[in-house]
């Protein structure tokens, strides 16, 4: 009916003179339109005669493609190779005590791909067999726990879990910018970061199950089973949160032995160094441990040459990750600012991005979800008019702390320091599109 309506119109409110010229404008259009579909067709085959290629169809459009689960586990694309994890070489003295950088740069929204999570190792990585490991459960002395435990993967596995998603950052990220200026992109600046969703079972509902002592036991040592022997103390108020998981899952699978496999400590908003991979045993105690790695190793120095111990919070901070270093923009006008924020302390409330280093900042728009303890997404809009800028991102979170510049850190640290360096980046833009890593 509608057609039909659309179709008589005309006769319905026009003279029979006005009705014949819509008519014949209707046959002229038709006229044309059939003269420009002929020139159009005569033009193609032209142009097929000149470039044959332009009728050949490629091998995907005409004819059959792999069979189904001819990879059993499924791999990026060939075109993506070159998104990977990378060493810097010469970090350290062997590569089993070293660090592989997240790309940063080349990731979209927030969860990291299980395949490209930062490494950090103190001895190497192992694929250990999950039917032989064991979990010990245990207190200093006898009192602290009535049920002293050892538990195999699959009692474990059998216990109510939860999955959470959480950011887990190298307490040396950044390090290397303490100083000045030493790496190009934010593959290495800011590399040793990365986020996924954890599954397991809270710690303390293990603690519980073994009839811990809460009022005595006031921290736990978490002890890894790779010849590094790691071991962190980790402050039971912490632990009674219920954020500290024993975890077996990542992004929806077993861990990679990368990542601690079979089973790791997630400790959400603390450096990575206490997210103790190959998690073989916890002990309750009544202090702190002054283990290896925390006594002399993994320590804030401080201007006046003393250490600051068992700082493990990861402030807040934030990072663009495009534009970013080694990047060039191939041409004026609008582009997408993107980074990364996030803070151990909580959600992240706002992110505000200056073009002109700190001298004028706008909020960002931040992507969902905003999470607690967990990376969040922000964007802003820029149009390139083919001038120099510079690139800044400022983080504040719910506490309301404020990510700070170089300028007030060193105040604080000075800049011979390694770990926890949260400082605004800037990344700067040359007239010639290629961005170099700044310090203002």
């Amino acid at each position: 009916m509608l057609n039909r309506f659309i179709r008589r119109a005309p006769e319905n409110f026009l003279s029979r003179s006005q009705i014949q010229e819509v008519r014949a404008g209707r046959r002229s259009f038709l006229s044309g339109a059939v003269a420009a579909a002929a020139s159009a067709m005569v033009t193609g085959r032209a142009m097929a005669g000149d470039d044959p290629e332009i009728m050949n169809l490629p091998a995907h459009s005409k004819g059959l493609g792999q069979p189904v689960a001819a990879r059993a586990y499924g791999l990026p694309s060939e075109w993506e190779k070159n998104l990977q994890r990378r060493e810097s070489p010469g970090l350290t003295r062997v590569p089993q005590s070293s660090v592989s950088f997240c790309p940063l740069q080349g990731l979209f929204g927030i969860i990291t791909p299980s395949g490209l999570h930062f490494e950090r190792h103190h001895q190497g990585w192992w694929d250990m067999d999950p039917s032989k490991h064991r979990l010990m459960i245990n207190g200093s002395d006898a009192t602290m726990l009535k049920r002293p435990m050892v538990l195999n993967m699959d009692e474990l596995m059998r216990l109510p879990s939860v999955s959470r998603m959480h950011f887990i950052e190298c307490g040396a990220n950044t390090g290397m910018e303490w100083g000045n200026v030493a790496v190009p992109t934010v593959q290495y600046t800011h590399g040793m970061l990365s986020c996924s969703e954890f599954t397991g079972v809270p710690l303390r509902a293990l603690l519980e199950l073994c009839g811990a002592d809460f009022k005595r036991a006031r921290f736990v040592l978490a002890e890894g089973a790779d010849g590094s022997g790691m071991t962190r103390t980790i402050p039971m108020s912490l632990i009674m949160s219920g954020e500290v998981l024993v975890a077996y899952g990542q992004n929806g699978e077993m861990l990679r032995p990368e990542n601690g496999y079979p089973l790791r400590l997630v400790v959400p908003g603390v450096q990575g160094v206490s997210w103790v991979k190959y998690l073989r045993r916890i002990e309750l105690g009544d202090m702190p441990y002054a283990t290896k790695d925390e006594s002399i190793h993994y320590m804030d120095l401080m201007p006046d040459g003393l250490h600051r111990q068992y700082t493990s919070i990861q402030e807040v901070k934030s990072v663009i990750t495009s534009p970013s270093g080694g990047q060039v923009l191939l041409d004026k006008g609008f582009h997408t600012v993107t980074g990364l924020a996030w803070s151990g302390r909580g959600k992240i409330r706002r992110v505000d991005v200056s073009v002109d280093g700190g001298r004028n900042w706008k909020p960002a728009r931040l992507e969902g979800p905003v999470l607690s303890k967990c990376l969040t997404r922000f964007n802003s809009d820029f149009v390139w008019d083919g001038k120099p800028a510079f690139f800044q991102s400022r983080a504040i979170d719910e506490i309301g702390h404020i990510q700070p510049t170089y300028g007030d850190l060193r105040k604080v640290r000075a800049s011979r320091s390694i770990y926890h360096n949260n400082a605004i980046q800037t990344w700067a833009l040359g007239e010639n599109g290629e961005v170099k890593n700044v310090q203002l």
